[in-house]
């Protein structure tokens, strides 16, 4: 039976829950005769930006994606696996709008596109939180050129938890969407389409991929990644354990999964999406809607 692809996200934010798999290797570390044993047979990894991720299993270039939640909406055949995400329950630091001057007087905003769940979320708390629409512009994740191309700049990911904040307006999204709803913010989480997993029935995928987040969850893994991450994102290892410990939430918990609900609702409305999706599990024989 051939292995199944999986694409990954080339962030320090995935990294607890690619551990099995990687044991905390950067990306530029990372070669698939590293997999271990037990699952070199089952797997194979390639890594991207998290839009990539999206494209890949829409294609059926990959079996198993990392994507942006919004792009479930847009994705015929997949199913969730549970249990493990990229969310946020507050500040999550690398999903920022900056700018010199307040939100209110911000016309045009550059755009880093390589996550589209962000760049939804930007229009929707422009939309509902901030008062009207702004016009977002694609755009290459430099702060400067993005500064002197627009009004503001919404950055993420690596790229975002390395800026100089002093001199400027900063916009934590996660942050704002708490303040606005109430609710944690849900940003990625693992995918799968349907008809590979029918081939590899001789697979728990949902249980290695929870047993992955697990460990790589752990205190121990934590202070590891931080020590190979440090150099490569340009922030200390205490910064980068904050980070992974503190702001980034890897679990599909029932608040995280009705953030989520909203999300696709507001999306609804502010006609990013044609129509809220149904949320199907792996392991699931129906789906099932949150909320």
């Amino acid at each position: 039976m051939r292995p199944l692809k999986i694409s990954a996200i080339s962030f320090l934010n995935t990294a607890p829950l690619m551990w099995d798999f990687t044991h905390g290797a950067t990306p530029d570390e990372y070669r698939d005769s590293d997999l271990p044993p037990q699952l070199r047979s089952d797997f194979t990894i390639e890594y991207t930006v998290p839009s990539h991720c999206a494209e890949a299993l829409k294609h059926g270039r990959a079996d198993i994606g990392i994507i942006p939640a919004i792009t479930y909406a847009t994705i015929p055949a997949l199913a969730i696996l549970p249990d493990a995400a990229i969310a946020a329950k507050g500040a999550v630091r690398s999903i920022l709008l900056v700018s010199r001057k307040p939100i209110e007087e911000v016309n045009t905003i550059a755009a880093d596109t390589s996550s589209r769940s962000s760049v939804a979320l930007a229009r929707i708390l422009c939309q509902k939180l901030w008062g009207r629409v702004r016009q977002l512009r694609s755009h290459p994740p430099d702060m400067e050129s993005m500064l002197t191309a627009c009004d503001a700049a919404l950055l993420i990911g690596d790229p975002a938890l390395r800026i100089e904040r002093s001199g400027f307006f900063v916009y934590d999204l996660a942050e704002e969407w708490r303040r606005f709803t109430g609710k944690p913010f849900v940003f990625a989480f693992w995918a799968a389409r349907m008809q590979a997993l029918s081939e590899r029935r001789d697979l728990d995928v949902a249980a290695v991929f929870r047993s992955s987040r697990d460990h790589g969850t752990e205190p121990a893994s934590i202070a590891e990644i931080a020590r190979r991450w440090s150099p490569r994102v340009g922030l200390s290892e205490p910064e980068v354990v904050s980070y992974l410990s503190e702001n980034v939430h890897f679990a599909l918990d029932s608040e995280n999964l009705g953030g989520l609900e909203l999300f696709y609702r507001y999306a609804v409305e502010c006609h990013i999406i044609d129509e809220a999706p149904s949320l199907r599990f792996v392991g699931m024989t129906a789906p099932q809607f949150v909320g």
